[in-house]
């Protein structure tokens, strides 16, 4: 049988497995990639293969070209690309702009955009009806930092987020024609482990009442926004944006 393939990065944890754990349950083959977790990847390919989907896991550093490349070909053996979902991000510690050195800024930038960026190119090859595919839809995981700008705290994470969301106005524009669609999601103040990696586990609490709705975020609710535009339900949706933030 030829499946529907579905590439989430990052996706042992948070934002990303929920995600993936959403499009296996619509029937989509999941190619999970971690980098470090895997063993949370493992279980959670288990868990996946569990629902009667196909399900592999892919250990690649999606901002280095050949990686890159390498994970996009064991997606191939599951069949047809027709989802990438752009989720891989890092977080350093909450800093001021001035205290954050060239080495740092230059990290963030490459895990974060690069890897976008070369996600994308590998998906086009693959999704283009110009090349011979039937289209696709890519899904960026950005930031409402990116509007924000996270002033004395992540300014390089938000100038990272910030490119993406240009990136993705700019593939959308450019691939519109060619059967593939381009959106994002903004999450906000999300419960995930990716506080811990800012130094503060506990930030979401210390800043929901800041929040119109008053609470902060799940992984699943931003899982659904990104399921809804990976899919046809979000067909006549191109080169826009989801703020999952509670009204930030």
């Amino acid at each position: 049988m030829t499946h529907k393939v579905a590439i989430v990065t990052g996706s042992s944890r948070g934002i990303g497995a929920a995600a993936a754990r959403q499009l296996a349950q619509c029937g989509y083959a999941i190619v999970l990639n971690y980098q470090h977790s895997a063993t949370q990847a493992g279980q959670l390919q288990r868990e996946i293969t569990a629902l009667g989907v196909p399900c592999i896991a892919v250990q690649a550093d999606v901002s280095k070209e050949q990686e890159v490349a390498e994970l996009f070909a064991r997606a191939d053996t599951l069949g047809s690309l027709a989802v990438l979902v752009n989720n891989a991000g890092i977080l350093k510690q909450q800093s001021s702009l001035s205290d954050i050195s060239v080495e740092r800024f230059q990290h963030v930038m490459q895990v974060n955009v690069l890897s976008c960026f070369l996600c994308t190119k590998e998906a086009i090859k693959r999704m283009s009806t110009t090349l011979g595919g039937t289209g696709g839809a890519i899904v960026n995981v950005s930031s409402t930092a990116a509007k924000s700008g996270a002033p004395h705290e992540y300014v390089d994470y938000a100038a990272s987020k910030g490119a993406m969301d240009t990136l993705t106005r700019g593939a959308a524009m450019e691939l519109a024609d060619q059967g593939i669609r381009v959106n994002a999601v903004r999450p906000a103040l999300i419960y995930t482990d990716m506080h811990a990696s800012g130094g503060e586990p506990g930030r979401v609490d210390r800043m929901q009442e800041r929040i119109p709705l008053k609470r902060g975020g799940t992984v699943k609710e931003v899982a659904e926004a990104i399921v809804w535009l990976a899919t046809d339900k979000s067909s006549f949706v191109t080169g826009t944006f989801i703020d999952a933030s509670g009204g930030l």
